[in-house]
């Protein structure tokens, strides 16, 4: 399948590492100029470089997105090479917070971080999309926005909001030919996640070699009908087809790579 990205420019936000690394390395390899997004200016960089080292076009946006100074930085930084063409909404964070310590202020944080982020790149960037009459908006979500666990609370919550909007905002771009969209992953293998679990195996009772560890975090913590982790790479596959000519009929989904840790018929 030729995606044929050669033609489109795409902002990736928090691309410096783990899913958004990812996704920016695709978009590249498929022929899409890329830019990508950090706060860490070193780490941001150094994955522009690496794209670069492999043949593809890379630009940087360095900039905290949780404020409008923030974005508008990285608006500006962004369109200095051109109009972007796919925003792919993939910054955020969590903290591990249970019902008890999840005060108010860290609720507010994580709406911050992982909502209104999205929503400020919304805002400056897809008005031009619209004015071209092409364009693709990608949220990251996950399966914890549709079935929360009894932790993390405000992230969950957050996910869920971010779901809500790419449907709201795709409602609102009817007719205009830019689409929204969400990828919803499951557990995925990131060097976090790795370093994560092997801190955990040891009292879980796990084992000690890598295979060892993620059979039992599968069995354990996040059972799915794979009976493994996703990788990185199969998010951003998912979200270079979303980004493609291929996806011009879909808009307003959600796409779930999640191994089927999420259980629906619908």
């Amino acid at each position: 399948m030729k995606t044929n990205l050669n033609s489109r420019r795409a902002l990736v936000t928090g691309a410096s590492s783990g899913l958004g690394e990812a996704i920016a390395h695709m978009l590249a390899e498929e022929g899409a100029a890329v830019v990508v997004h950090g706060r860490d200016e070193a780490r941001t960089r150094a994955v522009a470089d690496a794209i670069r080292a492999a043949g593809g076009r890379a630009d940087v946006a360095i900039g905290d997105l949780a404020t409008d100074d923030g974005a508008d930085r990285v608006l500006a930084q962004t369109l200095a090479e051109g109009d972007v063409d796919i925003l792919v909404n993939n910054a955020g964070s969590y903290h591990h917070h249970d019902w008890h310590t999840a005060t108010p202020d860290k609720w507010s944080e994580a709406y911050a971080v992982n909502v209104l982020s999205g929503v400020r790149m919304i805002q400056r960037i897809v008005p031009a999309m619209v004015s071209s009459g092409w364009g693709r908006v990608i949220q990251i979500g996950g399966g914890l926005a549709e079935q929360p666990t009894a932790m993390l609370p405000h992230y969950q919550a957050s996910l869920a909001a971010r779901h809500n909007l790419a449907v709201s905002l795709a409602r609102r771009l009817k007719g205009t030919g830019v689409t929204s969209n969400v990828v919803a992953p499951g557990a995925i293998l990131v060097p976090a996640v790795k370093t994560f679990l092997e801190g955990m195996a040891p009292q879980q009772g796990w084992g000690q070699t890598w295979d060892d560890i993620e059979r039992g975090c599968v069995a354990d913590i996040v059972p799915n009908d794979v009976g493994r982790l996703g990788r990185p790479e199969e998010i951003a596959a998912a979200v270079t087809y979303l980004s493609s000519g291929f996806a011009d009929y879909i808009n307003g989904a959600t796409i779930r790579v999640d191994g089927g840790t999420v259980k629906s018929a619908f």
